[in-house]
């Protein structure tokens, strides 16, 4: 959410365990390309599943990284977090002794239960955190990830058209058919 990702610009497989039609690999790595948004430039999201992780970044002084989180990586420094945002800090981490957090913007979900964040918005609350407009984008860009692991290269995503510029065989995986009485 902080970033305002969006739909991405091209997806490409970069590694995967061996693949077949009917499963997804056992593990994999995707690159992801972001447009500009507003004022904030394009950026490259590198998704490490399965136990693939990125390579330990020097900063890191006491742990290792761990199965779950993200690393960021900007022009002035590196973050690292646990799963879900959870437990930031700066890179290195004895940078974080000086640091004043800036003030939450994003609401928190109460408790941390996705569920009860849903039951809150049916009656008649906050919207909850994962709402379309947040789950809708991110649930483009993994599916297309999964349609880069089946066809193996880099595509490059047309979001308003919701169609693959550079793969003409992705249609099917993008549309798919339907039988008669069935269409969509």
């Amino acid at each position: 959410m902080a970033l305002k990702l969006g739909p991405p610009s091209s997806v490409e497989m970069i590694s995967s365990s061996t693949r077949v039609p009917e499963m997804p690999p056992v593990e994999s790595v995707l690159r992801y390309e972001f447009p500009a948004r507003g004022d904030m430039p394009p950026c490259t999201l590198t998704w490490y599943d399965s136990g693939q992780k990125p390579p330990r970044p020097a900063e890191m002084e006491a742990e290792e990284l761990d199965s779950n989180g993200m690393l960021l990586i900007g022009d002035k420094g590196k973050i690292f977090c646990g799963c879900y945002g959870e437990n930031p800090r700066l890179l290195p981490e004895s940078s974080m002794a000086d640091y004043k957090r800036p003030p939450k913007t994003i609401p928190r979900v109460p408790g941390n239960s996705s569920h009860q964040d849903w039951i809150r918005a049916c009656k008649d609350g906050p919207p909850a955190c994962s709402n379309f407009d947040i789950s809708g984008p991110f649930t483009e860009w993994v599916l297309l990830g999964n349609v880069a692991i089946r066809l193996g290269k880099k595509l490059e995503w047309d979001s308003k058209n919701l169609r693959v510029t550079n793969a003409p065989e992705a249609e099917a995986l993008i549309k798919g058919s339907y039988r008669q009485g069935w269409e969509v």
